[in-house]
């Protein structure tokens, strides 16, 4: 894999933010702020998304895949380059985006799962600067959760993954692909077979794969069954069950708040306390007062 690599000596292409650190697999997504120059990157193994998030307008010259594009990319605007397609820019004023980088065996791997086609035929496509409310959405979530480190845990990224995964596939591949959505919900004996699961692992790390193993069925189908079945996602509704166990242990034992969040699957008493604030409106420890 190849990084990118500045062509003039003044542009910085080291991110200000990156989840290189933080565990998130099949996914980078990294934050830049980058004075006016030109880089070139080729990425030999992933599809590649730039979100602006500049305040201003920035004119950008971009060729990918022998074509060539000049224009204002303003906030929300993005572009898509799919993997081993060696593209160059070139931007005339400083720069704000958000790089995005998901990997390919990862869109085929969600292509096995949802799809008839042969993966190996579908062919994702080059976007020059568009608009994807979807996609600036994703990206936000993801923004933010890079900026709390990581605090909603990997089956929120998981989801993420597989929400944009679906998405491109959907909009961005050739021949067009009509995925197929499974309606109804789970089946109560699946829905309880999930939920023991969950309370039975809670102080985990569990993973959307996991969850989704149980039932025999891809990530992204069991997501979507499940907010049917239950009327929230599987990490929110995970979240809701760390903080319901965390309220049983500061109200029947004397643990410290530490302690407690270990147990709950929280990884830090901040991480806890940040959590528990959100859904009941006070801190455990005034929770236990």
């Amino acid at each position: 894999m190849k990084t990118t690599v500045p062509l003039q000596p003044e542009t910085n292409c080291l991110p200000i933010l990156s989840s290189q650190a933080q565990g998130w697999e099949n996914i980078l997504v990294e934050q830049f702020q980058q004075p006016p120059g030109e880089a070139t990157c080729d990425y030999s193994n992933e599809h590649s998304i730039y979100l602006s998030l500049a305040p201003r307008p920035v004119r950008l010259l971009q060729i990918q895949g022998g074509k060539t594009y000049t224009g204002l990319y303003g906030k929300g605007d993005i572009s898509v380059t799919p993997a081993k397609t060696p593209s160059f820019a070139r931007w005339d004023r400083d720069d704000h985006y958000l790089q995005i980088r998901i990997a390919s065996d990862f869109i085929q791997s969600v292509a096995r799962e949802t799809i008839d086609t042969n993966p190996d035929q579908l062919e994702l496509l080059s976007e020059f600067r568009t608009r994807d409310p979807q996609i600036e959405s994703i990206g936000m979530m993801l923004l933010a959760e890079l900026k709390q480190e990581n605090l909603g845990g990997k089956l929120y990224i998981e989801s993420l993954s597989n929400l944009l995964a679906v998405h491109l596939l959907r909009q961005y591949t050739a021949p067009k692909l009509c995925l197929s959505i499974y309606e109804g919900g789970l089946p109560q004996r699946q829905l309880i077979q999930v939920l023991e699961y969950i309370n039975e692992y809670l102080n985990q790390d569990i993973k959307l794969a996991d969850l989704a193993a149980l039932l025999g069925m891809s990530q992204y189908h069991f997501s979507h069954l499940f907010k049917q079945s239950i009327g929230t996602a599987p990490y929110q509704y995970l979240l809701q069950q760390r903080v319901e166990r965390a309220k049983q242990l500061l109200k029947q034992t004397d643990r410290t708040i530490t302690e407690i969040a270990l147990l709950c699957g929280f990884n830090s008493h901040s991480h806890l306390s940040k959590q528990f604030r959100q859904l009941t409106g006070m801190t455990p420890t005034n929770y236990r007062q």
